[in-house]
């Protein structure tokens, strides 16, 4: 039977938020589906993960992968891929799962398909996935030795976990030199702590209408009192009226929270692109016809510097 390798990307011990939606999609091939995980804490990891459909989970070892470093991690996937007999490897369409996947198929001298959102087996493969930044849905056709893949995040959920077992595991130890790891993390900052834009429930985004830097004072005060943060559109960046940490968008942050509110935001596609993956969006603008309105489950038309202080004093 055909084994589908999933590498599980993880930060020492923890897991990327979009990588289990990696082991739906490789379980909707169909085929045989090993886990695969990389690098320190990768033990402790491998014992919480009986319940997700997963056979058996490969964790690779070595004194040179003590940190994310993508051209080692790549080619100790390609070491474990020739051992193992595997022909299909998919992962999380991050921006780490994109960069191991391109150095393994560099390595194994075969095609890598960046954020597919569905795939069917066959003669050739037939698949669909995102490009030019969510603008354009893609169909094409597969046909190579391996396949190797990553999915588009958030356009599969996580696996529903079913009753926990115990799972074998499989040590293995590749064949390194020191400059496979010539690139690798060495030492990290804190720059926040807490929630970040891409992994809070809520997030009050706000776009041109907001006016200016000061403007932005209400929506803080509407995401504290949510739970949430405060992200906003590329024009205000370009302003200079927020960082570009707080962009949401193609070229900054792709947010997936509970509630995305979108502020005086007109829904530029590369925009819509970072905030599509919201479970619900409310949009407020004075423009009936903006993007965003047409896009969001709910809309308010009106001026947002009333809208969110009556939203404000209607929460206290």
């Amino acid at each position: 039977m055909t084994t589908a390798l999933v590498l599980l990307d993880h930060d020492r011990g923890a897991l990327a938020e979009t990588t289990l939606q990696a082991v739906t999609f490789a379980a909707s091939l169909g085929f045989d589906t090993e886990a695969v995980l990389i690098g320190a804490e990768a033990e402790a990891i491998a014992a919480g993960l009986g319940g997700l459909g997963i056979s058996k989970v490969h964790v690779i070892g070595h004194e040179l992968l003590t940190d994310f470093a993508p051209e080692a991690f790549g080619d100790s996937l390609a070491q474990l891929v020739v051992v193992s007999g595997a022909k299909v490897v998919t992962t999380t369409g991050s921006d780490r799962g994109n960069e191991i996947l391109a150095h393994l198929a560099a390595i194994l001298d075969q095609p890598m398909v960046a954020n597919v959102m569905s795939a069917e087996p066959g003669t050739p493969w037939k698949l669909s996935r995102i490009r030019w930044g969510g603008s354009l849905f893609e169909h094409v056709e597969l046909d190579a030795s391996f396949h190797l893949m990553t999915v588009a995040p958030h356009t599969w959920d996580a696996p529903d976990p079913g009753p926990s077992a115990e799972l074998p595991v499989d040590h293995f130890e590749p064949t390194l030199d020191e400059t496979a790891a010539r690139t690798r993390v060495v030492d990290r900052v804190t720059l926040h702590a807490g929630i970040t834009l891409a992994t809070a429930p809520v997030v009050v985004g706000g776009g041109r209408g907001v006016g200016s830097a000061e403007g932005f004072a209400p929506l803080e005060e509407l995401a504290s009192m949510l739970g949430g943060v405060v992200g906003c559109s590329r024009v205000v960046t370009n302003n200079g009226w927020r960082p570009h940490t707080d962009q949401v968008g193609q070229t900054g942050t792709r947010i997936a929270p509970d509630l995305y509110i979108a502020c005086g935001v007109s829904g530029a596609i590369q925009h819509w692109v970072g905030a599509m993956a919201s479970k619900k969006i409310l949009a407020i603008n004075t423009d009936p016809e903006a993007n965003m309105m047409s896009k969001a489950d709910y809309a308010v038309v009106g001026d947002l510097h009333q809208v969110v202080p009556a939203l404000i004093e209607a929460l206290k």
